[in-house]
Parts: C-alpha cells; structure tokens; sequence
C-alpha cells in the first residue's frame, strides 16, 4: 500500500480513536479524579472568559505535541500522523464544543442540519447534571442515536 494511504488511514484511526479516548476521559476523569477542574464548565462558576476546565486543553494537548515532535525527530513515523491524528481532533473538538455548542464566540449559531442539531441535543442533556454523578453523552462527535432520530422528525 502507498505510503500516503497508510499516513492518511494512521491520521483517521488516530482521530476516531480520539473519540473514545474523549468519552472516557470525560466520564471517569472529568466526572472523577479530576472533577475539581470540570465542575465550573457545568456549574459556570467563573465569571471570566476562562474556566478551570480549559486546562482539559493543555492536559490533551501534550500527547499530541509529543508524538508530533518525536514522529518529526524519527523522519516522519507513524508516531507524527499519530500526533496529526490527535491534533485534528483537538481542532474539531475547539470548533465544535467550544464555538459551536457552547458559543464561546458567537458565530455558528443556527443550523438546519440534523446531524449537528443532535449533538447540541445530546450536550444539552448532558449539562442538564449539574454534579459529577447521573451524567450522560459524554462524547463530543458520536452521540445516542436517540437524538439523531429526535432531530430527523423535527426536520
């Protein structure tokens, strides 16, 4: 296989299995150990632009930094399209969370599309707890198909 295909196939898995990683660190990491640091996204205890929560950001930052640095250190491994992988991901999840669904800036603010209206849905329901326990949707780009089916009928 060309080597473009399988750096294009390494950058994809990386970002799908980003996902998963996402789900888990949010439900039994940001909804655990580190729920000190989550509580202010769900409770809005800080009045400033920042929340504590945005240290997310640089805790999942690094393993992509890292990758990237020594893929490039390596002549361009598996290890950087990896780091590409997850980096991407770490975009999507700014645009998507933070711009979109939670309108940190106030652009992006309607859409007719389905598939983005269930995952404002499915975030909605999860913020509807405002504690660390009893929580659900915790992914960010795969959520319930319940609320895919919920918005199709609305269309």
């Amino acid at each position: 296989m060309n080597s473009i295909v399988v750096n294009i196939l390494i950058v994809l898995a990386a970002f799908l299995a980003m996902e998963g990683v996402a789900w888990f660190t949010h439900k039994f990491i940001m909804h655990g150990l580190l729920w000190s640091l989550h509580k202010d996204h769900h409770n809005k205890q800080t009045s400033g632009f920042f929340e504590h929560n945005d240290f997310f950001f640089l805790i999942f930052a690094i393993p992509g930094i890292t990758a990237l640095f020594f893929g490039m250190q390596a002549g361009y491994n598996y290890l950087f399209w990896i780091g590409l992988g997850i980096t991407i991901y770490g975009m999507a999840y700014f645009f998507v969370h933070d711009i979109f669904i939670h309108q940190r800036f106030k652009v992006l603010r309607k859409t007719d599309n389905a598939y983005f209206r269930a995952i404002r849905r499915a975030h909605k329901m999860h913020h509807k707890h405002m504690g660390k326990e009893d929580g659900e949707c915790f992914g960010m780009l795969w959520v319930p198909m319940k609320y895919f089916a919920e918005q199709r009928k609305k269309a």
